[in-house]
């Protein structure tokens, strides 16, 4: 079981890793810690098939831990992150959600007194799950309260976004029949923005495109409406909402990107961002205020927002995080509102991008590898990189926040371990493609030689 208890949060294969017995006891090793700082825990899940089945088992564990739980139903993964920030606060969140994965897979994102509980906490309560959950009998009636979190989401959304009512903007909205479509049906119709909201109803079995955002594949509806030229802009979600796509009929700004117009509506803005990020991003950014590179994942950025002033943080692949006029978690829906207010004020972001420095960049990529060895193959790679072959390209930096990004002249390179899957991640970018491909054959060619080796 081991594997499930990953960097950010727990994941798994329903029945396979996420069963009654292993998920009651999840539920009750993480019911001890939550009475440590205080009782009650507010749980919510996603539109996946067996959410449903997984939130039994975990309130059955909770409950048997004597932690109060507030059922929230169906919400996106920020309206539980919410639970934890309005009036009605609870202690606790755990939301029950697949994300972006595959549809036979599932899991749990967890707060504790409105931090992220992962890392560390993570290993160590998984740790204890697997010493004792064979072990473990956990019968009685799942016992929770309902709590309305998502009215009081809507609500405080309508009510900070007040001055976007009657918004002459035309929008395409694609919710991939995740948990957006529970909270952007009545928030659309309540500010009254005229809006076509693509597959808003909940199905698990994601029957019209793989709620992933990232994939180019699965904006092809959203695309088809965007080139009818009957939309200004679109907004596509992932599963669980916490990622955000935003494109017209040019673009399809990338979360580095969508920082950059965000930042230029603030004074002195503090913009935190991940080592995937683009060179132009910090550049640009410093230009008006300061732009700090940090790890990459969800988890990593809350925590260092927290530590520090930052007004916004970023990932290249839609989670964006407010902490100027919001509470600091990746929220799509409220960058939804965010970047329509860009709009409101007059900006272009098809202008606005045409702007920035012209740079060739890939996707990210990803390099498959053993489980064992990714850490390792970084740590041999920082090694080569102190005495590089002399055809290599002349670096000029070499930043180890996370994994390994490399400064050249023109350009960057960038070569990680994932923290939650057996793969290296990769990207690259320069002033030209071929630079780009220069630096990209360089770097993974010595990847390649240290794999090889014997590790």
């Amino acid at each position: 079981m081991k594997h499930i208890f990953r960097e950010y949060d727990i994941r798994g294969i329903f029945e396979k890793d996420l069963n009654e017995k292993s998920v009651k006891a999840i539920g009750y090793f993480l019911g001890k810690k939550i009475l440590q700082i205080g009782k009650q825990v507010g749980v919510g899940y996603d539109a996946r098939t067996h959410s449903k089945k997984l939130f039994s088992y975990l309130v059955a564990g909770l409950t048997y831990a004597d932690v109060k739980v507030k059922n929230m139903g169906l919400v996106p993964t920020p309206c539980n992150y919410f639970a934890g920030f309005n009036e009605n606060r609870v202690d606790a969140t755990i939301m029950i959600t697949g994300s972006h994965n595959p549809p036979e897979y599932n899991g749990f994102k967890i707060t504790m007194n409105r931090l992220p509980f992962f890392g560390a906490d993570i290993e160590k309560l998984g740790l204890e799950v697997i010493k004792e959950y064979e072990k473990l009998k956990i019968w009685g009636d799942m016992t929770c309260d309902k709590i309305d979190t998502k009215t009081e989401y809507i609500n405080f959304l309508v009510e900070h976004f007040k001055h976007l009512k009657n918004l002459k903007t035309k929008i395409v909205i694609d919710c991939g029949n995740g948990a957006a479509g529970v909270v952007v049906t009545e928030l659309v119709k309540q500010l009254n923005i005229d809006a076509k909201i693509l597959f808003a109803e909940p199905d698990g079995a994601f029957p019209n495109h793989h709620p992933d955002p990232t994939e180019e594949k699965n904006l092809k509806d959203i695309k088809k409406e965007l080139v009818t030229g009957n939309y200004d802009i679109g907004f596509a979600f992932d599963g669980d909402a916490d990622r955000i796509a935003v494109l017209t009929q040019k673009n399809n700004f990338k979360g580095d990107e969508l920082v950059i117009f965000y930042s230029k509506m603030l004074k002195n803005p503090q913009i935190l961002g991940e080592v995937k990020c683009s060179q132009v991003m910090y550049d640009e950014i410093n230009k008006i205020g300061h732009a700090y590179m940090y790890k990459t994942g969800h988890s990593n950025l809350k925590m260092k927002m927290h530590e520090t002033k930052i007004d916004i943080a970023a990932e290249v692949s839609g989670h964006i995080f407010f902490n100027d006029r919001y509470f600091g978690y990746d929220d799509a829906i409220y960058a939804m509102l965010r970047t329509l207010e860009l709009l409101q004020n007059g900006i272009d972001l098809d202008k606005e991008l045409s702007r920035l420095p012209k740079m060739y960049s890939t996707d990210e990529l990803k390099i498959a590898t053993k489980e064992s060895e990714k850490f390792l193959i970084i740590e041999k790679l920082k090694l080569f990189l102190q005495n590089p072959p002399k055809d290599f390209p002349k670096i000029e930096n070499i930043i180890t926040i996370d994994g390994v990004r490399v400064i050249f002249k023109d350009g960057w390179g960038l070569i990680r371990a994932s923290n939650t899957t057996p793969v290296l991640v990769a990207r690259f970018e320069a002033k030209s493609e071929e630079k780009m491909r220069e630096y990209q054959s360089a770097m993974q060619e010595a990847v390649t030689k240290i794999a090889e080796c014997d590790l």
